[in-house]
């Protein structure tokens, strides 16, 4: 390290010689002079150098030119803890065990004098600071440097701005001591807020901590319900897998009785006109049922006829007479008789027609084709079907037909002319 001149030890030599008592220091010499003018001496000093004006330079001060009372305040504002760290242990090629306080207490007091460590701070500060610096630069008296350490510290910003202050030519003794005093309350301000800040955020820790806990229950909960909407969602898919192979295999079994219905058909010849044979059988069948009916009761009335009958007229006389009480509501109506004895149409249409009625009959498909029943309906006001003597496929007819379209049908268990005249009595008695 390079010595430097000390303006101020030589003063103090200069004035020593003057004070009374006090021993002509000599290179022969090796005494020190007494230690009770010292102090005497240094208030001499003080004084002579209060009394003469500041020399104002254009060179700015370095870290180690400052007063010992600026080095503590500028090392703990100017460097953060991590930055002094690094520096200290870049200049001792080491790491510092020491905690926090011994390293700042160290670095303040290398601060006294030039050193690497001063040296590094030295250029760390004006590296860091270099903004700074620039803006301070353009002050040219001690009331602008104090006016730009005054904005500083109104807006929160005073490391870099006590940093330019102190370095800067104008920086007066004065200006010096004011800015450590704001300083020092501005550190105090800003412990006061750390510690309101720390308590605001132990408070935040705490409130984190208890909604973290509650978020953590609310991921829970919703995991659990997402593992059951998944395990529904599986389950949902594979019973409509399921279905669908069902629905599959289904459509595959109708296709496949299709094909061999159609094989069944196509292997039996003639299997429409069995069809058709075998209707025609079981209208032949009702047919001989009838036949056989009408040939039972035409024995019963043959025994009958054995015995001593009334006379025929007489017979038929009773019948108009009662068909001829009835009230005339079958006046100009279209009466179809379905069913019956073939031997008896004469006297139904006799009947019918004396009462003003237009008289129709159909066998019910015996012999009669069973396509012209649909038309002979369609003309009827009043159907009586007589259930003993026709088919069952011409009895569903009528009866389908006449519940669709509302026509009055009345239906006659035995085909006789008294039952026909009670049929024709309940028909005109209906409103």
């Amino acid at each position: 390290m390079c010595e430097k001149h000390d303006p101020l030890a030589a003063i103090i030599a200069a004035a020593m010689p003057q004070v009374a008592g006090a021993a002509p220091i000599g290179p022969r010499q090796t005494e020190p002079a007494p230690r009770q003018v010292i102090k005497p001496v240094i208030n001499n000093v003080a004084a002579i150098l209060a009394g003469q004006p500041e020399a104002h330079t254009s060179r700015r001060r370095r870290l180690w030119e400052l007063g010992h009372a600026c080095h503590c305040p500028l090392v703990g504002v100017g460097f953060p803890l991590g930055v002094l760290r690094k520096l200290v242990d870049k200049v001792t090629n080491g790491k510092v065990v020491a905690d926090d306080y011994e390293v700042h207490v160290g670095a303040v007091t290398e601060c006294a004098s030039r050193n690497r460590l001063s040296e590094a701070l030295q250029k760390e500060l004006e590296r860091r600071y270099a903004a700074v610096l620039l803006r301070f630069r353009a002050a040219r008296t001690t009331e602008q440097v104090g006016e730009l350490w005054r904005a500083a510290v109104a807006a929160g910003d005073v490391a870099g701005a006590f940093w330019a202050g102190l370095t800067h030519p104008r920086c007066s003794s004065e200006l010096e001591e004011q800015m450590c005093r704001d300083l020092h309350m501005v550190q105090h301000q800003a412990g006061a807020c750390v510690r309101a800040d720390i308590g605001k955020f132990n408070a935040t820790l705490a409130e984190n901590a208890r909604l973290a806990h509650d978020l953590a229950k609310a991921q829970q909960r919703a995991a659990a319900l997402l593992a059951d909407k998944s395990a529904d969602a599986e389950r949902h898919a594979t019973q409509l897998m399921q279905l669908r192979a069902q629905l599959v295999g289904k459509d595959s079994m109708i296709d496949s009785l299709r094909t061999e219905l159609e094989q069944l058909r196509g292997s039996i010849p003639g299997l429409e006109t069995r069809a058709k044979l075998a209707e025609r059988l079981a209208q032949m069948d009702e047919r001989e049922r009838a036949l056989r009916q009408q040939i039972a009761e035409l024995k019963t009335e043959a025994l009958r006829a054995a015995e001593p009958p009334a006379p025929i007229q007489e017979e038929t006389r009773q019948v108009v007479e009662h068909v001829m009480k009835m009230t005339p509501r079958l006046s100009d109506r279209a009466v179809l008789c379905v069913g019956g004895r073939s031997g008896n149409v004469a006297t139904y249409r006799e009947l019918i027609e004396r009462e003003g009625a237009q008289f129709a009959h159909h066998d019910g498909g015996l012999e009669d084709n069973a396509n012209r029943l649909d038309a002979s309906l369609a003309a009827a006001d009043l159907v009586i079907c007589q259930t003993g003597c026709i088919s069952h496929s011409a009895y569903w007819r009528v009866k389908d037909y006449c519940k669709r379209t509302g026509t009055r049908c009345v239906f006659i268990d035995n085909p006789s002319i008294s039952s026909l005249a009670r049929g024709l009595e309940q028909a005109g008695a209906e409103p």
